[in-house]
């Protein structure tokens, strides 16, 4: 028979992401119970307990998940189940409330008319600075706009948009009667942003499996109070692996954009991204190729081109796969510079604006 001192200790091995302390040492686990079967193996029984989060957690059905993979390693033969609470009354005088139990409730998109997923082969490329200068000049055109970083590992949005150390807060929504709680997205540029990386400190490894990423991308989709939105943007990260087969399965996708560069060996990886969006498990449209650091125009000599890292590589890719190239992007100190200090070259830079605005004009 199983002891409740041994299920604590698997337990114990379980953290939470954002504080890297154990649940048991956060007191997240509540009215821990084990009740065993007759004439059953050993180990056979129930294993039944609460998580109860003090406040509404994007990670609350990850950390569940890990729960649930630990104790079915320790102890094969028993059930589990395990019930996800939230008890704001500490924080907000509200009654506790039960949250979703893994059931996510997938209405909150349902009033953004365009969802497009911005990708990239491999790093490097400038995707996330792309998604960021891109949102905000579609807010500009007057579109209301969104864009969510699924770059679990990476989350660079925050920084790029000096939005670093935000902790958005939580809302009571009324939906068909039932009332819910939704993550309020953070808003600067004209543009609602959201990130993990707003649970997260900026220096902390998110050491996730694919399944914790990818449960913790899904709440931060469809737990947000997205409102109407002409467009939302996701910006995946590089590659093609566990969390852009989720995102773009689970998410109505109108279509994606590739980011690259003129490099052979970024076009290389370009034609895998958009073969994972051409097959029959995505399906999901290429609205074009969008070539970043096309060419290096110095501070000093506006109007000169240098093309460091080769030349024609987003049109090659364009035509081989009957896509449209969106547009191209220079390689000036203003977008490096903007992404490091917060502030958007789109903003402040009379050529990168231009460009961006033809890139956004094709999209329309």
């Amino acid at each position: 028979m199983i002891q409740l001192s041994q299920i604590e200790e698997v337990l114990n091995s379980v953290f939470h992401p954002e504080y890297e302390r154990s649940v048991m040492e956060l007191n997240l686990v509540q009215n821990l119970e084990y009740k065993s079967e007759e004439n059953k193996e050993d180990d056979a029984g129930t294993i039944k307990f609460r998580l109860v989060f003090h406040r509404q957690d994007p990670m609350a059905n990850s950390v569940k998940e890990a729960c649930e993979r630990a104790l079915k390693k320790a102890f094969p033969n028993a059930k589990t189940s395990i019930l996800v609470l939230i008890d704001t009354k500490k924080a907000t005088g509200h009654k506790s409330g039960e949250l979703g139990r893994g059931d996510l409730d997938k209405k909150e998109l349902d009033s953004v008319i365009s969802i497009i997923a911005i990708a990239s082969g491999k790093g490097g490329v400038g995707k996330s600075s792309v998604a960021v200068n891109l949102a905000i000049t579609l807010s500009q055109k007057g579109y209301k706009v969104g864009l969510l970083d699924a770059d679990v590992y990476g989350p660079s949005i925050p920084k790029m948009t000096g939005t670093e150390g935000e902790l958005p807060p939580i809302t009571k929504v009324r939906r068909k009667g039932v009332e819910k709680d939704l993550i309020v997205p953070v808003e600067k540029f004209g543009v609602k942003w959201m990130s993990v990386g707003y649970f997260a400190k900026p220096e902390q490894a998110l050491i996730w499996r694919g399944p914790m990423a990818c449960g913790a991308l899904k709440q931060l989709a469809y737990e947000v109070l997205w409102e109407d939105l002409d467009y939302l943007l996701i910006d995946l990260p590089p590659g093609t692996g566990d969390i852009h087969i989720t995102m773009v399965q689970e998410i109505p996708l109108t279509g994606a954009i590739i980011v690259t560069t003129p490099q052979k060996i970024a076009l290389t990886d370009v034609e895998k991204g958009i073969n994972m969006f051409r097959s029959d498990k995505v399906n999901t449209p290429i609205l074009g190729i969008v070539e970043n650091m096309s060419w290096f125009t110095p501070k000093e000599l506006p109007d000169n081109k240098y093309y460091i890292f080769g030349q024609g590589g987003g049109r090659i890719m364009a035509d081989k796969y009957d896509v449209p190239l969106l547009g191209q992007v220079p390689l000036v100190m203003g977008i490096m510079e903007g992404g490091d200090n917060g502030s958007p070259a789109v903003l402040n830079n009379e050529n990168v604006k231009s460009a961006f605005s033809s890139i956004a004009d094709a999209i329309i």
